[in-house]
């Protein structure tokens, strides 16, 4: 199976990659999210701490302002098991809930309302794609 971002298309979850493929991965999305205004991502993880963690590696990664917390929200502390979070760049703010039988993976989605045709989602990508020099090493929950 071929690693682009194409092949990643309609899977359930992000597949296991080595880092050539992560290396690629990146390589090929760059150019993609630089055509883009904004953003919204979508986490599927296994627990509140690692959609958190993705979403502070990514941050990070493409130099992104950290969004905040969602006050309208559960407590990430009180969360168990699977969840979603839904991170959303115009509003600065992400949320998480519980969510069983989901995949896991990263889901990003660029918005460009002056070039539309530039506008695509991507993923799922590994939850920790992002991670590495500089990224944080645990989620600040």
């Amino acid at each position: 199976m071929s690693q682009g971002l194409a092949a990643l298309r309609g899977l359930r979850s992000a597949p296991d990659l080595d880092a050539a493929a992560r290396a690629g991965l990146r390589a090929e999305l760059q150019p993609l999210l630089a055509r883009c205004d904004w953003f919204t991502v979508g986490v599927m993880a296994p627990s509140a701490e690692a959609a958190v963690l993705c979403l502070r590696q990514l941050e990070t990664a493409l130099g992104w302002a950290p969004l905040q917390l969602d006050p309208a929200g559960e407590a990430l502390q009180t969360i168990e098991g699977p969840v979603f979070l839904k991170g959303n760049q115009t509003t600065r703010r992400f949320l998480v809930r519980r969510e069983t039988g989901l995949g896991v993976g990263l889901l990003i989605t660029g918005h460009s309302p002056a070039d539309p045709d530039v506008e695509d989602t991507w993923g799922p990508l590994p939850l920790d794609l992002f991670a590495g020099a500089g990224a944080p090493p645990t989620a600040s929950l």
